[in-house]
């Protein structure tokens, strides 16, 4: 297909945020993930939150059929035809254009032209999910402004379609319902095969969640996510043909899974290792936070890192060093790799006495260690999105 898009520039007059007269405000929050990390599309229980860093969305109707997207942060926009709503070479243009396709298959000429103003205190390529709060954010704006009727769970679905299908990131669920559904201080343990949910408490006192950037994005990670879901999916075909009740890969037991350790590539064998040793320690830690059991907490989330680096093989040189690092504090309980990987964040669970003392010593060590600032991230559990 044809790139129908045009950019534009700061010339056009309704650019400007200050003059701009929105009819629908939106604020659509990133997400953190406790733990469960890239099991969601293999049908597993994840626990993530919503949190208090969120993009900006202004939208107003504008009498045509032309929509125009401006972004605040990158200094840069674009124009689309709604007649015409086809990939785009440039990635970020897709997370709208996706969304706006979806909404027209589900209610077929419910948008009309529109404007819309984009900022952001998300960090991009964080791993904090700023694909999923733009999606939402976009589907969650137009539903308002246009008076559309979609239901929280369209809004979820429709945004992870425009993901797979205009972005070509195959993510699973769990990004877009933590940013739909997140409610304020409590995680969301999700089973991704139903979508059925409990709050638990986020409360983790005298211990805090911090966040650390590694200010790294490697070009792996698109890629690398689709081979990894490319390669579970192959393991569970190979399963179903002696186990045809096993639907997702979280199905399987070890013992099972170990029948087929001659079958299966070594790699195909541990991502599946992975899959469902990972599930089993997501369902732990949600017990052990229910239980106030913060020590067994964070063992937890080393392990999940000790998997995520070296049987899903998706973290890099700098996080495997901000984890290892982490291992030399007692008053840090655990630390781990978040999000897509190859870059991004790690999450740790440190004493709130020492959270100044810890983020100084870290991010000296890897200063030395990479000649690259580290940047923490300060957050707290939030809503999801929701008109302002």
């Amino acid at each position: 297909m044809k790139n129908t898009t045009q950019s534009v520039n700061r010339q056009e007059n309704f650019l400007n945020l200050k003059d701009f007269k929105s009819e629908v405000k939106i604020a659509s929050p990133g997400r953190i993930n406790l733990i469960g990390e890239h099991i969601d599309y293999n049908g597993g229980h994840v626990l993530p939150a919503a949190i208090d860093r969120k993009i900006k969305m202004y939208f107003r109707k504008n009498t045509s059929n032309t929509c125009t997207i401006w972004s605040q942060n990158y200094n840069t926009g674009f124009s689309f035809n709604l007649s015409e709503v086809n990939p785009s070479k440039v990635e970020w243009q897709n997370y709208i254009l996706g969304v706006v396709h979806f909404i027209e298959e589900i209610k077929k000429g419910s948008i009309e032209g529109f404007d819309c103003i984009i900022e952001s205190d998300l960090p991009m390529g964080s791993g904090l999910s700023s694909s999923a709060a733009l999606e939402c954010g976009m589907a969650k704006g137009l539903n308002e402004l246009f008076r559309i009727g979609l239901t929280s769970e369209e809004i979820i679905t429709l945004s992870r379609d425009a993901e797979h299908n205009f972005v070509g990131t195959k993510c699973g669920i769990m990004d877009q319902f933590a940013v739909v559904r997140g409610e304020v201080n409590h995680l969301l343990l999700l089973n991704c095969q139903n979508l059925k949910y409990e709050l638990i408490q986020s409360d983790i006192e005298p211990y805090q969640l911090v966040l650390l950037n590694s200010n790294v994005s490697h070009n792996l990670a698109s890629s690398e996510y689709n081979t990894r879901r490319k390669e579970c999916e192959e393991a569970l075909e190979i399963i179903q043909q002696k186990y045809p009740s096993s639907k997702y890969l979280v199905d399987v037991s070890e013992e099972v899974l170990n029948e087929f350790k001659e079958k299966l590539p070594e790699k195909t064998y541990n991502r599946a290792l992975y899959v469902i040793q990972e599930n089993k320690r997501t369902l732990m830690a949600a017990n052990a936070l229910e239980d106030d059991l913060f020590d067994l907490f964070g063992k937890l989330v080393y392990q999940s890192h000790q998997g995520l680096s070296e049987m899903y093989e998706v973290s890099c040189a700098e996080l495997d060093f901000m984890v290892d690092f982490s291992k030399k504090f007692e008053y840090v309980l655990g630390s781990r790799m978040m999000g897509g990987g190859f870059g991004g964040c790690t999450i740790n669970i440190v004493h709130q006495d020492f959270v100044a003392e810890y983020i100084e010593s870290i991010a000296k060590a890897y200063q030395e260690k990479f000649k690259i600032e580290l940047s923490p991230i300060e957050v707290k559990i939030s809503n999801g999105v929701s008109k302002i």
